[in-house]
């Protein structure tokens, strides 16, 4: 019986250590997930300000067309 006592009691020691590491795996998926979204959010952002300065360059190119072949 004090076998079975001692089995019990690692099992439950061993059960204790797994529920402490499927937590530690929540938080840490958890703030994987918080940080994807803002490098997301980031790269969107990058993008868009990209796209404007393109724009932009290509409007100051076309200016600069137009004087040469105006001016």
């Amino acid at each position: 019986m004090e076998t079975f006592e001692k089995e019990l009691r690692r099992l439950e020691s061993r059960l204790d250590e797994l529920v402490d590491v499927c937590q530690q795996l929540k938080d840490e998926n958890r703030s994987l997930k918080q940080r994807q979204d803002t490098l997301m959010s980031e790269r969107a952002s990058l993008l868009q300000k990209n796209e404007q300065v393109r724009a932009r360059v290509e409007a100051m190119i076309g200016r600069l067309k137009a004087m040469e072949t105006g001016g």
